[in-house]
């Protein structure tokens, strides 16, 4: 089994329900079981034009799927919510990331991992923080290091 952290995200269509079933969904998922979610986040937008803010959260889930998998699971499940991929970091009704899996480093077209802009991302580096706050990248850089030099965006904790 593989230890795997997902970012979740919405800022569409009642964006907590969006997450609380999404993480319903990622129970459900074969051969994985969700251990433990974050708290909710309240954030800024990342992204073009004028956007409603976005609910975030980190997942963690033990799997023994492969990565591309889990990625093909976690995008169904994206599409059963609605997702639609028209406009790059535009509003979204769910969008799933995997973050880490287990020690893994993959670059492959479909999916980087660990995720390529987690380091400048806030509303995932905390979250993440909050569930592991010793963690540590395959890289060897500390979650607490990549936060204190991570840009600040607007995040509260719900």
């Amino acid at each position: 089994m593989q230890r795997v952290f997902i970012g979740l995200g919405s800022n569409l269509a009642e964006p907590q329900e969006q997450l609380r079933s999404a993480l319903a969904a990622m129970a459900d998922l074969p051969h994985t079981g969700l251990l433990r979610c974050s708290s909710f986040y309240r954030s800024a937008p990342v992204g073009p034009g004028e956007q409603p803010d976005y609910i975030n959260a980190v997942a963690e889930l033990e799997t023994d799927l492969a990565p591309l998998e889990l990625l093909d699971h976690l995008q169904s499940i994206e599409a059963a919510h609605g997702r639609e991929r028209s406009v790059r970091w535009g509003a979204r009704t769910l969008d799933l990331d995997i973050l880490l899996f287990g020690r893994e480093q993959l670059d492959e077209p479909r999916l980087q991992v660990p995720h390529p802009r987690m380091a400048e991302r806030n509303f995932v580096l905390q979250p993440l923080a909050e569930l592991e706050p010793q963690l540590q990248l395959p890289s060897g850089e500390s979650i607490q290091a990549l936060l204190q030099q991570c840009p600040h965006n607007r995040l509260d904790k719900i």
